[in-house]
């Protein structure tokens, strides 16, 4: 009778610890697919921002700008020292600013102006938030210095889109 309580009481164990096992391996695999999904989330809504600049639309520039906002809440930075994670929150604040003032501002070029800002920083963390097996290039616009970021290599200037909309060149990339 005690021999039978014992492996019972083993085999009990053993299906426990494979439990955790793999509880462990699924919440870290899921924890880097949602880590994936937030860094294409903060891509995709920053490019979102982008394209309804070239579009001249103010309204959607503020809507993105709130999804932007939200997604750069979700993203966390991680293998830093204590100082790039300062640094790095740091940018993440002003980035934040910066989008919120898109978000609220009621005139296409100030949006822009907030836009450049939000893109020179971004450049500093890109590397961070860039999802695996993407490219970015930070593109130039020669005649005002102005920067942005984007997945392709084709320009697309969301500064002057009506008439310097291709006028631009890649000044980084990674």
């Amino acid at each position: 009778m005690n021999r039978k309580r014992i492996i019972i009481v083993f085999i009990a164990l053993l299906a426990l610890i494979s439990f955790q096992v793999k509880a462990q391996d699924y919440t870290l695999e899921s924890a880097v697919k949602r880590q994936e999904t937030v860094k294409s989330e903060v891509l995709e809504s920053y490019m979102a921002i982008e394209k309804s600049l070239i579009t001249s639309d103010s309204l959607q520039a503020g809507k993105d700008a709130a999804i932007f906002v939200k997604a750069l809440s979700k993203f966390k930075f991680k293998k830093l020292t204590l100082e790039q994670m300062n640094a790095a929150t740091t940018i993440r604040a002003e980035i934040t600013q910066l989008a919120e003032g898109i978000a609220k501002a009621s005139g296409i070029n100030l949006q822009r102006k907030n836009f450049a800002a939000i893109s020179e920083k971004m450049w500093s963390i890109a590397m961070h938030i860039k999802p695996q097996g993407q490219s970015l290039y930070q593109q130039v616009c020669p005649m005002t210095g102005v920067t942005w970021i984007s997945k392709e290599k084709e320009i697309k200037n969301p500064y002057y889109p009506k008439n310097m909309l291709t006028c631009g060149e890649i000044k980084n990339s990674i």
